[in-house]
């Protein structure tokens, strides 16, 4: 740790409050999870949650808006959309667009999963073969990376994290939180049992990082996967069983109180 055990403590009481404050179905109201929150099944839940993670950047009222409307392209059945949309279906998807990621990456997508779900077992044995291969999220996200791949898709590989190249794999990372975790908060799903909670790493971005830094629980300047690593480490010390909870507090004092 780079911070002395008094302060530790101090830190960690602050954090745990941050936890409660934010970690809270209210705080659905204003966060992607809300969309795959929309269904049931646990196909349509994984699948939704996955798409939405996928488009993750930006100003998070159009993420969702642009989720949603994705969903409905999708006829508001994920699963079955992917498993049985036919050529001109996939076709009708080229309307999409979120910045940079546009129907031609959306029908790759699509097609992957199609793949991941006919012939690898669904996302969740995809992530946990990976998970079990190495016992890390590292090995989980690269071998999902090389499964999604596996039919090509050069073009649409800069949607999707490459923790190999150094990535921090944010979105990723907050997908398997969605999938993995569950507090009984209401917020996470828990719907995943192969990737312990204490495997986690952080969701790392703008927010999470400067208030990691400025907390004293991050020293690296890039957010990579290097400096993923290294703020999860320090959190695993407050609560080595559920360290990523504290994303909630590092994300909401950052987004939510400017800290």
């Amino acid at each position: 740790m780079i911070i002395s055990a008094m302060k530790r403590d101090d830190l960690k009481e602050f954090l745990d409050e941050k936890v409660q404050e934010f970690n809270r179905p209210e705080f659905i109201e204003t966060d992607p999870i809300q969309v795959a929150k929309l269904f049931s099944e646990k196909e349509n839940i994984e699948i939704a949650g996955f798409l939405t993670a996928t488009i993750s950047w930006g100003n998070r009222a159009a993420i969702i808006k642009n989720a949603l409307r994705l969903m409905e392209m999708l006829d508001h059945q994920p699963h079955d959309f992917i498993m049985n949309a036919s050529p001109f279906e996939l076709q009708n998807l080229q309307k999409f667009v979120h910045r940079t990621f546009n129907g031609h990456d959306l029908i790759h997508f699509v097609e992957s999963l199609k793949n991941i779900y006919q012939n690898h077992g669904g996302l969740e044995s995809v992530f946990e073969t990976g998970f079990q291969k190495s016992a890390t999220v590292y090995g989980a996200l690269e071998h999902f990376f090389n499964v999604f791949f596996e039919n090509g898709g050069e073009r649409t590989r800069k949607h999707v994290s490459s923790v190999s190249k150094g990535a921090s794999a944010k979105r990723l990372n907050m997908y398997l939180r969605w999938m993995c975790r569950n507090n009984k908060s209401g917020v996470d799903f828990g719907l995943w049992k192969g990737i312990p909670p204490s495997a986690l790493m952080l969701p790392l971005d703008v927010h999470t990082g400067n208030v990691g830094r400025k907390l004293g629980l991050l020293q690296r300047k890039s957010n990579d996967w290097k400096a993923v690593e290294e703020i999860t480490a320090n959190l695993r010390c407050f609560d080595p069983d559920d360290p990523i909870k504290y994303d909630f507090a590092l994300f909401g004092l950052g987004v939510f109180e400017k800290f």
